[in-house]
């Protein structure tokens, strides 16, 4: 039976004394035996950790009573072994770097389509106002490789400072379309549609949770192949079991601390 939790979990929230609280999570990881990262940036936290259940419930439990941090929600998944060779606390500018600091998704969120509406709307093949709905992957290309929605648009993007350019070159494809921007857990994607509303595309939701809740309530229609995970376990089926191809049929492993 797997026995280690995994979670990752990300919350845009103003954190103004980050070193503060650093040493306040760090006290927290090491009590609970945590590994994983952890990212600290003004405009909020971003999490992959793993260790065992109760514990980990626990340190979520002991952040969201921190001010601020109160609405902060993981996913989870498991695995027979733990991940993660350490625990790591950084202080980055960006939680997800994109370069624009005007997008601040702590000011106010982007209208949000959930799992099972989506699926619906893939069912049916439109939304509920009749228009073409379109998957777009905000994800880097070497993710994609792993598994994507079925007939997303995929820029093949190397990182995520890449995206504002590729939809300027690209806006024409998504214009009088309803647009659901996706990534792994949720955090690039909400980035991503706040700045295209920014450009003046009005129909553009982001998939609530990301790829990872989808699979949690919906698991594997209309979704191709595995979807890749920044931890050691590379990537995880729709049921969000670890797949188990040999090392020589998997694509070249790529870092594992965070998504860029």
């Amino acid at each position: 039976m797997e026995s280690v939790l995994n979670i990752s979990a990300y919350l845009f929230t103003p954190i103004d004394d980050r070193e503060a609280l650093r040493a306040h999570l760090r006290a927290l990881t090491e009590a609970a035996g945590l590994k994983g990262t952890i990212l600290l940036a003004p405009e909020g936290i971003n999490m992959f950790l793993a260790g065992q259940a109760g514990l980990l419930r626990g340190f979520l439990d002991a952040v969201r009573a921190e001010p601020g941090f109160a609405t902060l929600e993981a996913k989870e998944s498991w695995s027979d072994e733990q991940p993660f060779r350490k625990m790591l606390i950084k202080l980055k500018n960006e939680i997800i770097r994109m370069d624009h600091p005007t997008i601040r998704p702590a000011a106010g969120r982007a209208p949000a389509v959930s799992a099972t509406v989506l699926r619906r709307w893939l069912d049916q093949g439109h939304d509920d106002d009749g228009r073409e709905v379109v998957m777009l992957d905000t994800r880097n290309a070497f993710e994609v490789d792993y598994g994507t929605f079925a007939g997303a648009i995929d820029w093949r993007i190397e990182r995520f400072t890449e995206f504002p350019e590729a939809v300027r070159a690209n806006r024409d494809e998504l214009e009088g379309r309803t647009v659901v921007s996706f990534c792994t857990g949720g955090i690039r994607c909400e980035k991503a549609a706040i700045y295209m509303h920014d450009l003046g595309l009005t129909n553009v939701l982001q998939l609530e949770g990301g790829i990872l809740k989808y699979f949690e309530e919906v698991g594997g229609i209309h979704y191709d192949g595995d979807c890749f995970v920044f931890d050691g376990r590379e990537s995880l089926r729709p049921d969000l079991s670890v797949q188990d191809e040999e090392p020589s049929r998997r694509l070249p492993r790529r870092s594992v601390l965070a998504p860029t």
